[in-house]
């Protein structure tokens, strides 16, 4: 699965900083525990990817927890709304459609000005 993730990932756009080729993909891959294999590890490095993976026994998740805060806060506000949580459209579109609606809703109340 790893396999596929990565290489769906789409080609970054940044300005070109002068030397080499610019990037293609991700200089570094933040994951958690469950990806810690020998497999995973030499698939990223084929993709000259670094790969940041807490190693079972070893270290400790509290690394890696400064990143992924950012993306479970995200599943958790989307999760508040309820009809994203328990999928009830069959349409792929309708559910396309409400995501983006919860994302639009997430970004007014995050950039309104709080009156106080």
């Amino acid at each position: 699965m790893l396999a596929r993730l990565v290489d769906a990932i789409p080609p970054l756009r940044q300005p070109h900083r002068g030397r080499g080729r610019p990037r293609l993909r991700p200089a570094k891959l933040h994951a958690d525990k469950a990806y810690a294999s020998r497999a995973n590890r030499a698939l990223l490095r084929r993709r000259h990817i670094a790969p940041r993976i807490a190693r079972k026994g070893i270290e400790s998740r509290t690394k890696l927890g400064r990143h992924r805060w950012v993306v479970e806060r995200t599943f958790a506000w989307l999760l508040g709304c309820r009809r994203l949580g328990v999928r009830y459209e069959r349409r792929a579109d309708l559910l396309s459609g409400m995501l983006h609606l919860a994302c639009a809703l997430i970004c007014v109340r995050f950039l309104a000005p709080a009156d106080g």
